[in-house]
């Protein structure tokens, strides 16, 4: 059950912990980009160009590029499953691991499945599903959701993670990084042993290759992959480019987009599942090729340039609001810039309009995002869509705030009425202050911040602050 947006974000402003903790890792992937490329790269922003251009031009074809994908991925003994939404692909996922009387599935990390509500799904059905990405284990022992896209337990220091692997694995406190991941890697190698089945997400899929490309920076994502008799991978159908070297100008700006990192330290290419004759891969190789709205973006001139997106957090990296509230603030699978545009767009303004306000239209999104999806602009149309304003599919608008904003669009548009509601809002003041607490917004504003007292000179105040006259 979702929390209301003002008061998770005053409890959120107010963990002390959290926004150190997010700080000192926000300031240092910051670093660690701007020092990559600017020692490892001779043209960024020519790559950047590159980059948008390949996935324009596979948005474009997708159609043709999907098929090709499944024509030549199942030539190569892949089997290609089509999904329509996040239920479907949960289904498919269910119904194989009850065709091959499977109970347990180990995952590497994927924010497809967190999309699809993987986890909750099967465990609904009786089925485990187990992390083995070491911040998706931390959380899911704690039972909490990723707080990133890329680094899940970024807000969770050393000595937390200590707190949390005594506490539910019985291991000794520690808080050394070498300790810690010495008693996660003991965990996790009880729990691959005999592995049936493992998923993966896909970075990249190659229509004209016929396979799909994995990054990570943890071997456990790769034990997912070949240790098991059966990998099941799971890709949004944006992540079909048309070639290897496509897929490839991709990876070469997720990396130090995402970490800082020049290159990632494992890259998997899964082209087939096991060969005759070959000691070891998974028996079989499943794609699930969901949707889940996908489309309907696609078909959107104002939203389709957000499936662009390489999942590289860049954004959230870089955003103002974001390492100040956290990502569990949005409430969504997918935090930061990129999930104000995504979140409604793949699961409806009404449950996730709110968090178009968590944005401050600084642009630094915009700036970083390294396949120039201009984050700030979308942003921009999707608070309009949710005034009404715009297109935004069978959205109906919140007509309070439509209301609201067309009265101040009338007033803000007119000199006269400007000059007259300026001059003479000192008038109100007691009124505002007297019914802070009953007033129709105004309530909601004074119950997490302080109501300005408002003067008669406030002329005067403005001319303080911006320095020009004005009369």
């Amino acid at each position: 059950m979702k929390v209301a947006h003002e008061e998770i974000v005053d409890i959120k402003i107010h963990d002390t912990q959290m926004r150190e903790n997010l700080k000192s890792a926000m300031h240092t992937l910051q670093k660690n980009r701007l020092r990559v490329i600017d020692e490892k790269f001779n043209d960024w922003q020519g790559l950047r160009f590159k980059a948008k251009q390949a996935k324009n031009s596979a948005l474009s074809s997708l159609y043709d590029r999907l098929l090709e994908f499944e024509k030549n991925a199942s030539k190569n003994g892949i089997k290609v499953h089509w999904a329509n939404s996040d239920i479907n692909a949960c289904e498919i996922i269910y119904n194989l691991m009850i065709e091959k009387k499977i109970s347990k599935i180990l995952k590497g990390k994927s924010m497809a499945s967190e999309e699809i509500g993987l986890n909750h799904y099967l465990e609904a059905k009786g089925v485990k599903a187990i992390e083995t990405d070491l911040g998706e284990l931390i959380l899911q022992l704690n039972n909490e959701t990723p707080v990133h896209i890329v680094v899940p337990a970024i807000h969770k220091n050393r000595y937390e993670v200590g707190k949390i692997f005594k506490e539910k694995l019985g291991a000794n406190l520690e808080n050394e990084p070498e300790k810690l991941n010495a008693i996660a890697r003991k965990h996790l190698r009880s729990e691959f042993e005999g592995l049936k089945m493992g998923l993966s997400g896909v970075n990249f899929a190659m229509s004209k290759e016929g396979a799909f490309w994995l990054i990570e920076n943890e071997g456990n994502g790769r034990m997912c992959t070949t240790a098991c008799d059966i990998h099941v991978a799971l890709c949004g159908i944006e992540k079909v480019m048309e070639s290897f070297e496509d897929a490839a100008t991709m990876v070469s700006l997720l990396t130090p987009s995402a970490t800082g990192q020049f290159i990632p330290t494992y890259n998997n290419i899964i082209s087939s599942p096991r060969k005759e004759g070959e000691l070891d891969g998974p028996k079989e190789v499943h794609i699930i090729l969901f949707d889940h709205n996908r489309s309907k973006m696609l078909n959107d001139k104002d939203y389709y340039e957000a499936l662009r997106c390489i999942r590289c957090g860049a954004c959230m990296n870089f955003c103002p609001v974001y390492d100040k509230i956290g990502g569990h603030t949005y409430q969504s699978v997918y935090p930061g810039p990129i999930g104000e545009v995504i979140s409604p767009n793949l699961f409806g303004m009404k449950e996730n309009g709110d968090i178009l306000s968590f944005c401050s239209l600084c642009g630094r999104c915009s700036e970083v995002c390294p396949v120039k999806i201009p984050l700030a602009d979308l942003i921009r149309k999707l608070r309009a869509a949710k005034i009404g304003q715009g297109s935004f599919g069978d959205i109906n608008p919140n007509k309070t705030e439509a209301i609201a904003f067309k009265a101040f669009e009338k007033i803000a548009t007119s000199p006269k009425i400007w000059n007259l509601t300026i001059s003479n809002l000192h008038k109100f003041n007691w009124l505002l202050q007297k019914g802070k607490k009953s007033l129709p917004l105004i309530k909601k504003w004074s119950v997490y911040r302080n109501l300005p007292q408002v003067k008669y000179d406030i002329y005067e105040e403005l001319e303080k602050i911006q320095g020009v006259s004005c009369e």
